[in-house]
């Protein structure tokens, strides 16, 4: 039998209107005895793409993790459409329909595309069948008997993505998707994900490459230093730039 969640509560917003599809408030999180989050604060709102941004070292990756829950000690407060996660172990806070797509990918390297395709778990009705995700990755229908070992990097993370969408996850983290990838793959991610924000996703995203989550996300939060420091709306980037400047050098 599948596990589901069995901690949490739903909990409205504090104004009483619906709550984010993500909030996280004061996180706190460690390595061993190292502190690397030092009250991360920021929301999604459902269907909108966010981008954590900042340098290497931040703790933008950690972030990701501990919402997802494989960082170890963490403490503070992750609400996943109302309901609080902290507490929760990782298969649990999954079942809420949470896919985390790390900066590695995952996928199994010894099986095809369709059998990394067909493997995941169902955590959540409604998620997109194998024609869908061949529609949105062509590359993958092509490579379909391909195994793991023998794809691109850009058809690595085409199936990363592709393999969490079946598990009906409407909210996704993603680590660092176009890093060393092809401009013309960088477009085709660009693309996807806008259509899956097209679809009512909702996706947090970690990327150094400032210039194509400026193309997909609708609000950039910088993290320093275990902080969230400044949040800026995509709409705001040029008349923003010299923060921009001094937060990362781009």
């Amino acid at each position: 039998m599948l596990d589901v969640p069995t901690r949490g509560k739903p909990r409205p917003a504090a104004d009483g209107t619906t709550a984010p599809h993500l909030a996280v408030c004061g996180l706190q999180g460690w390595y061993g005895e190292s502190h690397v989050l030092h009250g991360i604060d920021f929301h999604v709102q459902p269907g909108e793409v966010v981008t954590l941004l900042g340098r290497n070292g931040a703790g933008k990756t950690t972030t990701l993790r501990s919402i997802i829950g494989i960082l170890a000690k963490r403490s503070g407060s992750i609400a996943i459409e109302g309901i609080e996660t902290i507490a929760m172990p990782s298969r649990h806070i999954a079942r809420l329909g949470l896919g985390y797509v790390p900066e590695e990918r995952g996928i199994f390297a010894s099986l095809s595309v369709a059998e990394n395709l067909t493997l995941p778990p169902t955590v959540k009705p409604g998620g997109l069948s194998v024609p869908r995700i061949y529609e949105m990755f062509p590359n993958l229908k092509e490579r379909a008997s391909s195994q793991g070992t023998k794809l691109s990097g850009g058809e690595q993370q085409m199936l990363a993505i592709g393999r969490i969408l079946r598990t009906g996850a409407k909210l996704l983290l993603l680590d660092e998707p176009t890093e060393g990838l092809a401009p013309v793959i960088v477009q085709q991610i660009g693309r996807s994900l806008l259509a899956l924000k097209a679809q009512g996703f909702t996706i947090v995203l970690v990327e150094q490459n400032f210039h194509f989550a400026r193309t997909v996300a609708d609000r950039h939060c910088v993290i320093e230093q275990g902080r969230v420091i400044d949040t800026i709306a995509n709409a705001d980037l040029d008349a923003a730039a010299g923060r921009l400047q001094n937060y990362l050098g781009v």
